[in-house]
């Protein structure tokens, strides 16, 4: 009897192996049948200065001479 067992466990397993190697296959071709541009500006973010992140560059702002305003 524990050696029907056994057996049965074991093909159990490998139809559990078998199905998630069959399932990381198809996960890894679906990734690469999808398209990307692979261009440097699509996949640079800019953060600003509150910390949040954008897609393009934030604004600048004219920046203020310190000497001026002690005048």
């Amino acid at each position: 009897m524990a050696r029907s067992q056994n057996s049965f466990i074991k093909n159990q397993k490998a139809q559990k192996k078998k199905k998630k190697r069959q399932e990381k296959l198809q996960k890894k071709i679906d990734k690469k049948e999808q398209e990307t541009s692979g261009k440097l500006d699509d996949m640079i973010a800019y953060v600003d200065e509150f910390g949040n992140i954008l897609d393009e560059p934030p604004e600048e702002k004219p920046k203020e001479n310190k000497e001026n305003k002690n005048d």
